[in-house]
């Protein structure tokens, strides 16, 4: 096989900015020294504000070293105690159910105590000379600061640090709680408080610290970083895939992507998720990771195009992944919530509506997908509830309808809809943006990846599943909807969906020369689904041409307009396809 050229660590190149990124805690203390100084030279304050998830006592330890403050003021002394701030979340987390809960409106003041938060301020008002450092969630309550530092954190690595069991949820101590369910806390409740105290901070910040690599610390300027965001905006990027094995996973992704042969599988990549993605920005050959969710909340015009942006705000709509089923097993199958649903159980705006995407298949692979003709509903959830409580195994195949699968075969799947890829299959799923919200009916009697049945959510399916969409309403409308569009010189544009009630539309271009392209002021995301390599480039110059190889994930700003698509290097007279994802406006 040959020697895969899948990039794992993509980064953005920012013009002009050699020298505004240090690394070690020495330079970046000096860093922060000398700024605070140039500013208030008797009495400086330094206010270090912590995404949750960073090591707030490394952080404040580290510095407090190098710097020799006066004073030294920690966030977590001001918190409400632990008890209270569980029962501000509780309404919040679903009570019992592992998984679910309903997206918080809380906001980060609502943690602290307000006596302790006067007593910091009046310490830190108190002195008259020297340095006075405020370190953590929240910093910005006790002072304004003469610089102010963002130590920030892509959610990605905070769900490792849940694992690892190194982080806490926000005003709590539960480090041994599982993972699953501190991710669950702060899905619903920390990243909503801290993305709503971070976005109008993030104008503000004086230099942003990068604790990612906790040895490797680093310092990058914050306008150097503001400029990198709006760089980033105006031409093609790819933000930092991460992989994950799974109960049902697979050994594709170890070849393609030139991960670790030795893992027992690789089930998930997350190549263009935003929401917990990151984003790697390079000054002057030094690269800082951010969250990419920066990039949506300081450029959201730019990257999603004001039609997006009125509809979805300083929210990234589509997400493209990986599903990994070749040498492993079934997903689970499930079924996503209606809109409706959604909104009022949970407190979304929009649903997982989705599609498979066959990147690659077995001969023998098959996709569920829709209702068999005259099934009873009520036998069917009977069936349902037998097996998760230990009975017959679940007879999918006498409910639900099996289609033969194959290399780029397409199949829609609006809400509603009961499905499951099977096993054998490479999946591109392209779908909305909520993260967790899937139904599952059955998990075929398999453990999780923690030793424990993975939880079912019958009550919540039930209420969703469509009993009209049987085998022929399915085959008509969510099986390869495949339409001509358009043809050039070397080149021909399919629709391939999604299904109307979707908001979501595909464009596949088939190409053995350049084809063109147009943002037409919306977002596109893009995945070179065959041919070992292509170059994206601006008619005009806009932008410097940009390499995708097979099976990477990119996104298109809305800001670039006009771009274009050629086969190159190794692909240069062979056929190639991407599969080209915006938002219906």
């Amino acid at each position: 096989m040959r020697k895969s050229n899948y990039e794992k660590f993509p980064s953005v190149a920012v013009p002009d900015s050699a020298g505004s990124c240090v690394t070690g805690w020495a330079v970046i203390a000096d860093h922060i020294r000398r700024v605070g100084q140039g500013r208030a030279a008797r009495r400086t304050v330094v206010v270090v504000e912590c995404y949750p998830g960073v090591d707030e006592a490394q952080v404040r330890r580290d510095l407090q070293a190098r710097l020799a403050p006066v004073l030294t003021l920690a966030m977590h002394d001001a918190l409400r105690p632990p008890a209270e701030i569980d029962a501000l979340v509780a309404p919040f987390l679903g009570g019992d159910d592992p998984v679910f809960g309903f997206l918080s409106g809380l906001t980060l003041p609502q943690f602290f105590d307000d006596g302790k938060l006067a007593d910091l301020r009046a310490q830190a008002a108190a002195v008259a000379e020297g340095l006075v450092l405020v370190v953590g969630c929240g910093a910005r309550l006790v002072a304004e600061g003469d610089v102010l530092v963002y130590a920030d954190l892509a959610r990605w690595e905070a769900l490792l640090r849940f694992r690892r069991n190194e982080s806490a949820n926000l005003g709590t101590a539960n480090h041994t709680l599982a993972a699953s369910l501190q991710y669950k806390r702060a899905f619903f409740v920390d990243w909503r408080v801290a993305d709503r105290w971070k976005r109008p901070l993030i104008a503000q910040w004086d230099f942003v610290l990068d604790t990612h690599l906790p040895a490797e610390p680093k310092l990058a300027d914050g306008e150097a970083v503001r400029r990198g965001l709006r760089h980033a905006a105006t031409r093609p990027f790819r933000v930092v895939p991460f992989f994950d094995p799974a109960p049902w996973g697979g050994q594709w992704m170890k070849e393609t992507c030139d991960l670790d042969r030795s893992a027992k599988n690789y089930g998930w990549c997350f190549d263009c998720v935003p929401e917990e993605n990151s984003l790697l920005l390079d000054l002057g050959g030094v690269r800082v990771e951010l969250p990419s969710l920066d990039l949506v909340f300081d450029q959201p015009r730019a990257l999603l195009g004001d039609a997006v942006h009125a509809r979805f705000g300083d929210e990234f709509p589509i997400r493209f992944d990986f599903l990994d089923t070749i040498g492993g097993g079934h997903l689970s199958f499930q079924v996503h919530p209606l809109t409706e649903y959604i909104q009022q159980h949970f407190g979304l705006h929009y649903t997982q509506d989705e599609s498979y995407y066959m990147l690659d298949a077995g001969p023998t692979t098959t996709v569920y997908l829709g209702l068999k003709d005259g099934v009873d509903p009520a036998a069917m959830l009977r069936d349902l509830a037998a097996a998760q409580d230990g009975g017959a195994p679940f007879d999918a195949d006498r409910y639900a309808n099996q289609w033969p699968a194959k290399k780029h075969d397409h199949f829609l799947i609006p809400a509603g809809t009961v499905h499951c890829s099977g096993a054998e299959a490479m999946v591109l799923e392209i779908s909305a943006t909520p993260y967790i919200f899937t139904f599952k009916l059955w998990d075929w009697a398999r453990l999780g990846l923690d030793g424990k049945p993975r939880p079912i959510h019958l009550d919540h399916g039930a209420a969703n599943i469509q009993w009209d969409r049987t085998t022929a309403w399915v085959g008509e409308n969510l099986v390869n909807a495949v339409t001509p569009v358009a043809t050039g010189d070397g080149w021909r544009e399919e629709r391939t969906g999604l299904h109307e009630r979707e908001f979501i539309e595909t464009r596949r271009h088939w190409f053995t020369k350049t084809v063109p392209h147009e943002t037409r002021g919306g977002v596109n995301v893009l995945n070179l689904v065959q041919g070992e390599e292509v170059v994206v480039e601006s008619p005009t110059g806009a932008f410097e041409p940009y390499v995708i190889h097979y099976a990477e994930t990119f996104i298109v700003p809305a800001a670039v307009g006009p771009y274009t698509i050629r086969p190159h290097g190794p692909a240069v007279g062979v056929e190639c396809a991407t599969l080209k994802a915006f938002v219906r406006t």
